[in-house]
């Protein structure tokens, strides 16, 4: 296939962004649902093109920057949605704002282990009848992601997410950097798009990149608040929960250009290279983005010390998804993920939707979603549970990975 056949999916992804942005460049008003798929497709356009720009800029920025501004610019798309409506949650205190801020943080969070992860491992095991693999310099990854989570199960049980948290998230993240930046540099291996732009000379390289960069980015700002008001204003006009609407469409949208290469890393037999490239971003996720909500809206809110108050539906998010990411931690804690493992995974993940038809079965169909996020956590919790007597001594080798 020549060059220019390979970049056709680079034009696509650029074409599609622009009705988004030229809702944003003209102003014309239409309605919710067409806003919606519109601003939403300039998102997913842009986080290809995001996706392709952060490989291509490996070959020529400094690993230690590579890890730590490559990481963050290749979740633009999530991070811009969230931090939209924590601003609005510091503009606004008392409104909903802040309910969609936590709901696209943990939505984002357990996609990504619940659905990501295991279609990795169902990918694997089809083709090997075995686990995924991870290097053993993985448990790095593993070790700050299960730091990260025991640190989580704090803020449902403050009921606030304040700023010494953000420190905490934010500090880890860097800690991890910190670590990481130590590790000898690799060849990058780029695909699709991104390897036809990775052998242009170094000149016209930088400069593709450093374009796409600035499209894909201002494509993502300028849309971000309309796809965020888009999400809640047709949730108001189909009668379906906004929260839920927040929750899980908009990360499919800004997920949906990761996945797609982690799935292709998998069918080409790469699953190792697929699972450690969702676990990488598990803890960007569950650190970095964690930690600048309440930078975020202390800074909107004009008290840089304000917490970002948490009610029970919030609480309880936030500590299924904690719950979730404990699980997924100790089913690594041997560098593998095996296909019971990841139908565990799953089957909990989709739990959490089929619970109120199985209430109504049971005859148990006065049970809130308070009392069934508790109790998904606590089977979350029993599962790792069992799997930390199992691995103890594996377990407290990983102290190791965090030195």
């Amino acid at each position: 296939m020549n060059a220019a056949k390979r970049l056709v999916p680079l034009w696509i992804a650029a074409l599609a962004a622009l009705p988004g942005l030229s809702l944003r460049l003209t102003g014309i008003e239409l309605p919710a649902p067409a806003v919606t798929l519109l601003t939403g497709m300039a998102v997913l356009g842009a986080s290809f093109l995001l996706l392709w720009a952060c490989d291509v800029a490996q070959k020529d920025i400094p690993q230690t920057l590579a890890l730590a501004v490559v990481a963050l610019i290749a979740v633009l798309p999530e991070y811009a949605v969230d931090m939209y409506f924590t601003w609005q949650a510091g503009q606004h205190p008392g409104s909903d704002y802040s309910h969609y801020a936590i709901a696209n943080m943990t939505g984002a969070n357990r996609l990504l282990i619940g659905v990501g992860w295991a279609s990795i491992a169902l990918i694997c095991w089809l083709r090997t009848r075995g686990p995924v693999h991870l290097e053993e310099e993985r448990s790095t990854e593993v070790a700050f992601l299960g730091l990260a989570t025991v640190y989580a199960f704090t803020v449902p049980l403050k009921g606030s997410l304040t700023w010494y948290d953000g420190l905490v998230f934010v500090g880890l993240y860097a800690w991890y950097i910190a670590v990481v930046s130590r590790r000898p540099c690799g060849e990058v291996e780029l695909e699709g798009p991104a390897e036809v732009l990775g052998h242009l000379p170094q000149g016209q390289r930088r400069a593709a990149t450093a374009a796409l960069f600035v499209y894909a980015a201002g494509v993502i700002l300028a849309v971000a608040e309309l796809f965020s008001e888009g999400l809640v204003a047709t949730g108001k006009v189909f009668g379906i929960n906004e929260f839920l609407l927040v929750q899980w469409l908009a990360p499919v949208a800004s997920e949906a250009p990761e996945f797609v290469l982690a799935v292709m890393f998998a069918l080409r037999g790469q699953a190792g290279v697929a699972l450690g490239s969702l676990l990488s971003s598990k803890l960007n996720q569950w650190t970095l983005l964690v930690g600048m909500i309440p930078g975020v809206y202390g800074v909107s809110s004009g008290d840089l010390t304000a917490s970002m108050p948490l009610d029970g539906v919030q609480m309880n998010e936030v500590l299924l998804t904690a719950a979730q990411s404990l699980l997924a931690v100790f089913l690594l804690v041997r560098l593998r993920l095996t296909i019971r493992g990841a139908a565990a995974l799953f089957g909990l993940f989709v739990l959490q939707f089929a619970w109120p038809a199985l209430a109504g079965l049971t005859g148990l169909a006065h049970v809130t979603a308070v009392p069934e996020r508790v109790a998904l956590s606590v089977l979350y919790a029993a599962f790792a549970s069992v799997l930390l007597a199992v691995n103890m001594r594996r377990t407290a080798g990983f102290v190791r990975a965090l030195r």
